[in-house]
């Protein structure tokens, strides 16, 4: 199996129909009613122009229209955005549950900036694991109020900024991780929507080599990956075995392992099938976790990064006074937990080493979703048998 790292084109994964482009010359805004499950459909018309219909498709929202004009933003040659809107196209979900509950509404209000936000013209977004269980309701108590517009990574292009951003302005091609705090109230404007707001210092710039899809695919992961490396006090000369090795995070793993904190020796875990992938990416032993149990294996090392779930074997794994880093399951010591903090001051710590070629993003060949299919790629994602990450795009 050649291993796929770049962004693969997925045309037969577009459907036939589109989506709408267009947008209503008034002004629409969005009002959140937290959690309330009684349907509301009414539509409010403000406006002293003549009246027309709009509706939305998730019955947790209300729309109100009035006729305040859009203020004019000056066009690039990537965003192609010659004026701001005030409503937009978005995934939406006002209740917990499965797929379902997402649904596509053309009449989401455009997230306004804060001072140290800019707004994000979104080109494409990833899904990862904590999507899914936080639509599922996992992580409730923490969780900011229903409706939410779903999605954590995000690159795209700035059209607009706060008044307090230094680094960032119009034009900027940027990705990163919109929510600083991944499960203690997340934006209820996510990524899966065609504008999104996000603090400056959530976000880096665009490695030049890499398109958004790949951009995309990074933030979430690869944040996670280093800073599990960095709590376990890896550094070089160090081993290491990553569990799910092909996985969204385990992929990244590996390369930063072996190029950026320099470790002496690489293992990984995955199925027949993957073992050249694992390789690729810098792993001096590929294990075929359907034929041997590492566990077994008479090296051990100095950390195990569990990115699967199996804690209670990878202890058995590590040297006396190693280190087990467990993303999901249950803990066993010395093994432990911790919530990645997004940060990009991380992705441009490492975006030298994205734009010379040493670390690569993998997309699933399978992973590239129109914005169509956002229900599709959380099935798909919730299989877990995606090979590194899933991509929506492109998104209108």
């Amino acid at each position: 199996m050649e291993a796929t790292l770049t962004a693969t084109t997925a045309s037969h994964l577009i459907t036939s129909h589109t989506l709408p482009s267009t947008f209503p010359p008034r002004k629409f805004s969005l009002t959140f009613l937290g959690n309330q499950r009684k349907p509301i459909s009414t539509l409010k018309q403000t406006s002293s122009s003549s009246s027309s219909s709009s509706s939305s498709h998730s019955p947790h929202l209300r729309v109100s229209a009035n006729s305040q004009a859009a203020p004019a933003s000056s066009s690039t040659e990537t965003s192609k955005v010659a004026s701001l809107p005030y409503e937009m196209k978005a995934w939406v979900y006002g209740e917990y549950g499965g797929v379902d509950v997402l649904k596509f509404d053309s009449s989401v209000s455009v997230p306004q900036v804060k001072e140290d936000q800019v707004l994000i013209k979104v080109v494409a977004a990833a899904l990862n694991p904590v999507d899914a269980k936080r639509r599922q309701g996992k992580f409730k108590a923490t969780d900011s109020p229903l409706p939410t517009v779903p999605g954590y990574d995000v690159a795209g292009v700035v059209v607009k900024v706060g008044s307090q951003v230094k680094d960032l302005k119009e034009g900027d091609e940027v990705y990163g991780d919109i929510n600083e705090k991944a499960l203690e109230g997340p934006k209820q404007f996510g990524s899966l929507a065609e504008f999104t707001a996000v603090e400056e210092k959530l976000l880096a710039l665009k490695p030049k080599n890499l398109d958004f899809v790949q951009a995309a695919g990074l933030p979430l992961a690869i944040e996670t990956a280093y800073e599990g490396l960095e709590r376990t006090g890896f550094s070089a000369g160090k081993s290491i075995l990553v569990l799910n090795g092909s996985g969204g995070v385990g992929s990244l793993v590996i390369q930063l392992a072996k190029h950026v904190f320099g470790a002496s020796k690489v293992a990984a875990t995955s199925s027949t099938g993957k073992l050249e992938l694992l390789k690729s990416l810098g792993a001096d032993l590929a294990i075929d976790y359907t034929k041997e149990n590492f566990e077994d294996l008479p090296e051990k090392f100095d950390v195990v990064y569990d990115a699967i779930g199996q804690c209670d074997r990878a202890v058995k794994a590590i040297k006396d006074g190693g280190s087990v880093v467990a993303l999901t399951g249950a803990v066993t010591p010395p093994g432990f937990r911790f919530v990645v903090t997004s940060n990009g001051d991380i992705l441009k710590k490492i975006n030298p080493y994205l734009e010379n070629g040493k670390i690569k993003p993998v997309i699933d060949p399978k992973g590239q979703f129109p914005f169509s299919q956002v229900p599709e790629a959380f099935s798909y994602i919730e299989t877990n048998r995606a090979t590194g990450k899933v991509v929506i795009y492109p998104i209108p």
